[in-house]
């Protein structure tokens, strides 16, 4: 027997039609259409950041690094001139003026007091440089300088840890539970 063979059928029997349109197709476009609205909301919140808050978030980046290679040169430039007054001899001996002249006698008792031992420090202007340098490093040393290695700690997972994202994981799946015995229950 042929398919395209058509006498063999019975008279009673006629040939049907496609079936009719179901109702359930204006749910499904109408959940197609929220997704889909949602997509391209998405698509123009995404477009939105590349255009307007990456260019800032680059921008604060350059001026963070800027400021730290200009911390760093200047850094340098201290430990160059600090090496430079080490390295630095005089010609001259460093003189020292005295006050040679003597004061003139006067009437005015004299009270013994206690002894004190005075010392007076004579200053050496090489000295006196390499010591302000060293204030400078150690306060400098006490205030933390910004590296480019450093990485950020703004993310979910460095606030919460691991655990925190393991409770989290155990949570999302006894709902995932409780959602199916819910559906099934009813």
């Amino acid at each position: 027997m042929a398919f395209t063979d058509m006498e063999d059928i019975e008279p009673g029997m006629e040939e049907a039609g496609p079936p009719p349109e179901e109702s359930g197709n204006r749910t499904f476009l109408l959940v197609a259409g929220i997704l889909g609205g949602i997509l391209l909301l998405s698509l123009l919140c995404i477009a939105a950041y590349v255009v307007f808050l990456y260019p800032q978030r680059q921008a604060q980046q350059a001026t963070q690094q800027a400021e730290a290679i200009a911390q760093s040169t200047a850094m340098s430039l201290s430990v160059t001139q600090t090496s430079e007054a080490a390295r630095w001899t005089s010609t001259k001996a460093p003189t020292r003026v005295v006050n040679t002249s003597t004061p003139l006698p006067t009437n005015t008792p004299v009270v013994a007091g206690p002894a004190t031992q005075t010392i007076v420090a004579t200053t050496d202007p090489r000295t006196a440089t390499v010591a302000a340098l060293f204030t400078e490093a150690a306060i400098k040393q006490k205030t933390p300088l910004l590296t480019t290695t450093a990485l950020p700690t703004s993310g979910f997972a460095d606030q919460v840890g691991v655990p925190g994202m393991v409770l989290v994981a155990f949570v999302l799946i006894v709902v995932i539970f409780l959602a199916r015995r819910l559906r099934t229950a009813s």
